[in-house]
């Protein structure tokens, strides 16, 4: 079997590149969805965005790696749309739900530390070949956490904290992972070649 780094093509324009960037395109359709609705329908047509991005999201990660449709520009953007979207869900919530407000300050330490390692990692020309399980656990645990709390606006507010503590604990795992596995120098962090 070949190793992936030699299946990384510098392609631009492959289905799963084309699906990454409908789910940046959905992210403000979501967001004026969300901030605007009022009846269940409404809020059911967010949640469906909601759902609709996340399907994309796994779709185009089994067309890439299936297909040897891996690219150079897929390995960058994909990470990207997870995070603008995750972002932009959780501030539009924190914005109705004021008592969010640790979930989103939560999510803005993780992303800068991944920011900066990466872009540490960067100037070294060095990069983690993808996502850790517990980063792919987060993202999978926060985007079900928030397509509920989405599609059951009147939800209890008991539930909604499970919720949103459930998310939190996920981030808190990825950070943890992803900070061990940077400063320990995994051997998932290799060479860009």
């Amino acid at each position: 079997m070949n190793d992936t780094r030699n299946e990384i093509k510098n392609d631009v324009f492959t289905i799963p590149n084309i699906l990454t960037f409908f789910r940046l395109l959905l992210i403000p359709v979501y967001a004026v969805l969300y901030m605007k609705a009022e009846t269940t329908k409404e809020y059911l047509t967010a949640g469906g965005v909601l759902l609709l991005s996340a399907l994309t999201d796994m779709v185009d990660g089994i067309i890439a790696r299936k297909c040897h449709m891996v690219s150079r520009l897929g390995i960058l953007l994909d990470p990207v749309a997870d995070k603008f979207t995750q972002g932009v869900i959780i501030i539009c919530f924190t914005i109705r739900h004021p008592e969010i407000l640790p979930l989103l300050l939560l999510f803005l330490v993780k992303e800068s530390f991944m920011a900066v390692m990466g872009l540490i990692h960067l100037r070294k020309k060095k990069m983690l070949d993808g996502a850790l399980f517990a980063g792919k656990a987060c993202t999978t645990v926060l985007f079900t956490g928030m397509i509920a709390l989405v599609i059951f606006p009147e939800m209890p507010g008991v539930w909604r904290t499970v919720i949103v503590s459930v998310c939190s604990l996920f981030m808190v795992i990825s950070l943890v992972a992803y900070a061990i596995c940077y400063f320990r120098r995994s051997p998932r962090i290799r060479d860009i070649s």
